[in-house]
């Protein structure tokens, strides 16, 4: 448990961060997205959410492609735990078992997320990048499997979460693809 901590702690600190910054980001900025921001964001299948999320970031407008890197993989590691720790306070509050069987889910679904995001990030500070569109992915999956869990329910607790998250990885895994050359 204390080695979960110790890697934790700082990207929890830039989750913090990450928050921070997209409280108080100037939409200014994101009138004329740099060419690389750009490039990036036509990759993926939303480029208005792609250059938000981006651009909530105060480094983006110089950002070469491995601060890029951090940035939306800070962006959706912070993402990931904020919905985790909204997992948890929905399943102190929820009295029905399925709902809350279904939270459960979710809950363990937010944990590999975090999880796989907190590698990107571990990655991206050893310099190994061909893992990071992998880790992307299982944390996309991850937010796919929670989404499916509320299957049948007319408004889904998590579904705007679940499709940020989703959205975020994809714009991890356009970014790390610069790095492997794969299209």
């Amino acid at each position: 448990m204390a080695r979960f901590h110790s890697f934790s702690f700082p990207c929890l600190c830039l989750a913090f961060l990450v928050c921070f910054i997209l409280i108080h980001a100037s939409p200014a900025a994101i009138d004329e997205p740099t060419g690389l921001v750009d490039k990036v964001c036509n990759k993926t299948s939303n480029y208005t959410f792609c250059v938000e999320a981006l651009y909530s970031d105060r480094r983006t407008p110089d950002a070469d492609s491995y601060t890029l890197a951090f940035i939306a993989f800070g962006v959706a590691y912070a993402n990931a735990s904020s919905s985790r720790d909204y997992i948890a306070e929905l399943l102190k509050k929820t009295s029905g078992q399925d709902y809350h069987s279904r939270l459960e889910i979710c809950g363990h679904d937010y944990l590999r997320a975090v999880s796989k995001l907190e590698e990107a990030c571990n990655d991206l500070n050893s310099e190994t990048f061909f893992g990071l569109a992998k880790l992307a992915g299982v944390a996309s999956k991850a937010s796919d499997h929670c989404q499916d869990a509320f299957r049948g329910i007319s408004s889904p607790p998590l579904g705007s979460r679940n499709g940020d998250l989703k959205r975020l990885c994809e714009i991890g895994a356009v970014i790390a693809k610069l790095f492997t050359g794969s299209s």
